[in-house]
């Protein structure tokens, strides 16, 4: 009887040190999103500019 009263002692003073500390919510970082922006708006400002042109040339090949 003595063997079961101390493994019953040893088994409730392991449960209690596990959970001694109690629960604490995990800590989850957020991941950083980079957006990349266009390296360069020369490339949409030429392709207006010679849709433009192009428009141009167009109406004024029309009139003569």
């Amino acid at each position: 009887m003595k063997k079961v009263a101390f493994a019953a002692a040893v088994a409730l003073a392991t449960a209690t040190a596990a959970n001694a500390g109690g629960y604490e919510e995990p800590v989850i970082e957020a991941p950083v999103i980079v957006e990349e922006g266009s390296t360069s708006s020369i490339g949409s400002n030429a392709l207006l500019l010679l849709l433009g042109a192009a428009a141009i040339a167009a109406i004024a090949s029309d009139d003569s």
